[in-house]
């Protein structure tokens, strides 16, 4: 089955104008684009027919193109990163299988969760749309939850039926736990990575369908799916020692650049 990735990347983001050009400083004292991180990321993930950056902006592309990235470029009319991925899907010649939604503010994301999340939908041939989830230490649920005490809208949290099929995904950290945890104690959390592999008829759909209630109040693109009733697969990837967190907030810069330097990423 063809795999296609698409970096789908604007620059007008509404909590962090210019994310994907923000530079981020790895252990080797070099600093890199957060655009370019997340293509490194994808360029390091096997079985993948073809990796494209899509974005409406003319300043991401020459970056893109610059450290020689393809490109296809996509209306400023699209609303979030799926729909950006439909159009890049129709415009690339949309021959493939099933395509891959690296959302380009997650550079840590490492290659064997996208690898899992294509063997994942390839194997439940009854799910649309398939996403990964790390279940969280009480490290990072603590850091969830500070981000929400500071007023800071951060990652997503999972939930998902016994079938492994998404309930619900929020801003909000659920389910409610009110016990604590040991940093490194497995804990009832399901940190949501922003990654999704479709099937094309899928995505094609989702462009024809209008915002939903609930994708408006979290902010969440994947709800649209969820209040459709197409079934999206949650797949249980494992951290192996890595750590994740995506850039949503300015604050972010300093953590992710912590945690390249601490697992030596260049």
């Amino acid at each position: 089955m063809s795999v296609l990735i698409v970096i789908p990347a604007r620059y007008a983001s509404t909590r962090y104008p210019g994310k994907p050009l923000v530079t981020l400083t790895g252990a080797t004292g070099i600093a890199k684009s957060l655009i370019r991180r997340s293509w490194d990321a994808a360029m390091m993930v096997d079985g993948v027919d073809r990796v494209a950056v899509a974005t409406d902006d003319s300043r991401i592309a020459d970056a893109a193109a610059g450290f020689g990235a393809e490109v296809v470029m996509t209306a400023t009319t699209c609303a979030n990163g799926t729909e950006r991925c439909a159009e890049a899907l129709d415009n690339l010649g949309g021959d493939y299988d099933i395509v891959v939604n690296l959302q380009g503010d997650a550079p840590l994301t490492p290659d064997w969760f996208i690898s899992d999340l294509v063997a994942g939908l390839r194997a439940n041939p009854q799910a649309h749309v398939a996403t990964p989830v790390l279940r969280t230490g009480g490290s990072m649920l603590g850091a969830l939850l500070q981000d929400r005490r500071e007023g800071r809208v951060g990652g997503t949290t999972a939930v998902f039926g016994a079938d492994h099929n998404a309930l619900y995904f929020s801003k909000e950290v659920i389910p409610f736990t009110g016990r604590r945890y040991e940093d490194d104690e497995p804990t009832p959390v399901f940190h949501h990575v922003g990654v999704y592999a479709y099937r094309p008829d899928a995505l094609r759909a989702y462009a024809d369908w209008p915002l939903g209630p609930l994708e408006q109040l979290e902010g969440l693109e994947q709800l649209r799916f969820l209040e459709r009733n197409v079934p999206m697969l949650c797949v249980e990837v494992a951290a192996k020692g890595r750590e994740f967190w995506e850039l949503n907030n300015p604050e972010d810069v300093g953590r992710i650049e912590t945690m390249l330097q601490a697992m030596g990423q260049p």
